[in-house]
């Protein structure tokens, strides 16, 4: 768990992309409507982007400086999510682009939610980045992908104990929300992936051979060492 997350304030900002067969207002309204009836809602700050662009995306972030990023749009099989240009033409952003724009932001976006189809890719290279990113590994149905936002937020607004991981417990609040509404399987679609924390080699401790197998002298003889030990 991350230092303070029981008591972090969150501004959660929701990037919508493509609407075409899919129900982006009911799942905006749904996340409004958990962070309102949040027992912490004074904790949350809820800004929306929609249509957006690649270079929105990348704006929004730097103007906003939210904690939570939330994508709700169309992914492809190689983990790129589906924007548009600024001709209204489909625009593929691969997950190595994602990647390398929340580098840039990793010192305040805390958790990314990719809520699309086949985004388990980019979450996975988000994650190098960022404390925790969300995709899905498979396509997943929208009413599906809907109940998860609804778990997960519900989840994010409840009071946990100071030594609850916030985002881990969301996620898991997010899948019970998908098992008791809908299909079974559909809870095997949704992915968290974590920062590996590695630990400087400055910190961790030499131990030497000595430490771990003491000296012993060349010329004492088991029996010697026997007579030692029963001493």
């Amino acid at each position: 768990m991350q230092k303070g997350q029981a008591t972090q304030r969150h501004k959660i900002l929701i990037l919508a992309a493509i609407p075409h067969g899919l129900r982006l207002d009911k799942e905006i309204r749904s996340i409004r409507e958990c962070i309102e009836r949040a027992a912490r809602r004074y904790m949350f700050k809820v800004d929306l982007r929609t249509a957006v662009q690649p270079k929105d995306i990348r704006r929004a972030i730097a103007d906003e400086k939210p904690t939570i990023v939330h994508f709700c749009g169309h992914g492809l099989k190689d983990g790129s999510l589906l924007l548009e240009d600024d001709g209204g033409n489909n625009k593929p952003v691969s997950p190595e682009g994602l990647a390398s724009l929340f580098e840039l932001h990793r010192d305040y976006v805390d958790c990314v939610v990719l809520n699309a189809c086949d985004s388990v890719k980019s979450a996975e290279a988000i994650s190098n980045y960022i404390n925790y990113a969300i995709g899905m590994n498979q396509e997943i149905h929208p009413e599906s992908a809907i109940t998860f936002a609804q778990g997960f937020y519900d989840g994010l607004g409840y009071e946990i104990s100071a030594n609850q991981d916030q985002f881990q417990r969301a996620f898991e609040e997010g899948l019970a929300a998908i098992k008791l509404e809908q299909e079974l399987s559909e809870a095997e679609i949704p992915v968290i992936k974590k920062k590996e924390i590695l630990i400087p080699e400055i910190l961790i401790p030499e131990i030497s051979s000595q430490e771990i197998f003491p000296k012993i002298s060349p010329s004492a003889t088991p029996i010697s060492l026997l007579d030692e030990n029963r001493n």
